[in-house]
């Protein structure tokens, strides 16, 4: 509810701190189908521990110790070798690429 709300509101810039991370992942999914096209036009910062919120944003920070240590495109920071937000990636997908255990495992 909260969530349209802020939309009601139509304000340019959009803040979105784990807005779906009590969530189901259906329903999660459903939000973020919802968020993406309630977000064209404006600017929307989302701040997520679940990559999945964030795949498909323009630009991502990988955010450690209050520094910002890796930047880019979801493509961009998979293809980084040893890169925090590749590893963190491989975690929550649970795969065991480049040697990786995954959290399962």
């Amino acid at each position: 509810m909260a969530i349209a709300r802020i939309f009601l509101r139509n304000p340019p810039i959009l803040i979105l701190d784990e807005a779906t991370s009590a969530l189901d992942t259906e329903t999660e999914r459903a939000i973020q189908q919802s968020l993406s096209e309630l977000s064209v036009g404006r600017t929307t910062l989302v701040i997520a521990h679940r990559l999945a919120t964030i795949v498909n944003a323009d630009r991502i920070m990988v955010v450690e110790g209050g520094q910002i240590v890796e930047q880019g495109s979801h493509s961009e920071l998979l293809s980084v070798k040893n890169g925090r937000y590749k590893r963190l990636h491989a975690v929550q997908a649970g795969s065991t690429s480049d040697g990786i255990l995954s959290a399962a495992g």
